[in-house]
């Protein structure tokens, strides 16, 4: 089978859909990625994958010059679409949203192609929403997002979130000798996101310069802006410490981690439901604050607590830690609660959806 897979340039339409690539490429389909023409210089986690590529454009509903150009790109994109639609003929056009994903999934559905998009929070985004009335399948992460589609529920299929193949769990003694850490200490994981978050970056600082430092062993993943300055933030404190602008091994970090500190992605929050770690979320608080759904799905088996971005400080991140490291039995709970959840191998269920669709 010919497959086609449009994606955004985000991690969290990246990530999923590269997986969904491997996953299909090991069982001898060939598949084509189509990504935005900025990530032409991106390094793609897939080997040897066929990749093209799009222009894409944020739109607005605003009139500027800035959207008018958009909508040229949009309309640019859109012809390449059909472009590589002739050419490569696809069995099945797979769309993991975004506004790049709208004219391939479009010219699919109109060449009566088979079609399958994924959605990976629990709300759509704007892209998904459109194209959901069009498509053959509608592949969901997580069971609430059946109540925000008004669409036939045969048309939708709970797979959950690929995720890549080297997420495994691993002996915690062998994560934290990979960071120079020692056992028995209590460890932190903070992820600022893809890009970094310099107000969640600056709420933990402060609040682990007047914690206990000599307890804790900190894994700190700022994104590049922030990084020199956390190094630096962090030197005088005394704490075993690991500061990283990125870190690719994500499964050393998540099973040395005792607490995470973290947004609510919709790849973050798959990642700690397959790593299970007690988690504080900090929901990115714009894009109609989808992340603050995700984060109540972990919230709603106590295995996170929830800081609004507009109340997140080092003072509150303080009481946060007070009542859990210094309270294992509240971590255990927290623990505990993702056993709620149905462990879905996501790539394989989702491999067969599109495999049975074509």
């Amino acid at each position: 089978m010919r497959i086609l897979i449009v994606t955004g340039s985000s991690g969290g339409h990246i990530f999923p859909a590269t997986a969904l690539a491997d996953g299909l490429r090991g069982s001898g389909e060939r598949v084509l990625l189509v990504l935005p023409q900025k990530m032409r210089q991106e390094n793609i986690p897939v080997v040897d994958q066929e990749i093209a590529y799009i222009h894409a454009a944020n739109l607005s509903f605003k009139l500027s010059g800035k959207n008018l150009f958009g909508v040229y790109l949009f309309l640019l994109g859109a012809w390449e679409s059909f472009r590589i639609i002739l050419k490569f003929k696809p069995d099945v056009v797979v769309g993991f949203g975004s506004l790049n994903s709208i004219a391939l999934v479009f010219w699919a559905w109109l060449f009566r192609i088979k079609t399958v998009i994924h959605e990976q929070n629990v709300v759509c985004g704007r892209a998904n929403r459109l194209l959901s009335r069009l498509v053959d399948k509608v592949a969901i992460s997580f069971t609430q997002t059946r109540n925000y589609l008004d669409i036939a529920s045969d048309k939708i299929v709970l797979t959950g979130n690929p995720l890549r193949k080297d997420l495994l769990r691993l002996d915690k003694k062998e994560a934290l000798d990979f960071f120079g850490f020692k056992d028995g200490k209590f460890t932190i994981l903070i992820i600022g996101g893809s890009q970094g978050s310099h107000r969640l970056n600056a709420a933990c600082l402060e609040a682990l310069s007047s914690y206990r430092k000599g307890d804790l062993q900190i894994i700190h993943i700022c994104g590049s802006q922030d990084f020199a300055w956390l190094k630096s933030g962090y030197a005088p404190l005394g704490a075993a410490c690991q500061v990283f602008d990125f870190f690719a091994q994500m499964q050393y970090a998540y099973s040395a981690a005792d607490l995470i500190i973290c947004r609510a992605g919709a790849t973050t929050i798959a990642e700690l439901q397959k790593f299970r770690v007690p988690a504080i979320l900090v929901p990115y608080p714009f894009a109609y604050a989808h992340q603050l759904l995700n984060a109540e799905v972990l919230a709603s088996v106590k295995s996170a607590r929830i800081i609004p971005d507009q109340d997140l400080t080092g003072e509150r991140l303080t009481i946060q830690f007070e009542q859990l490291i210094t309270n294992p039995r509240n971590l255990e709970l927290m623990r505990q609660g993702y056993a709620q959840f149905q462990e879905l191998d996501a790539v394989h269920l989702l491999a067969r959806e599109v495999l049975t669709c074509g």
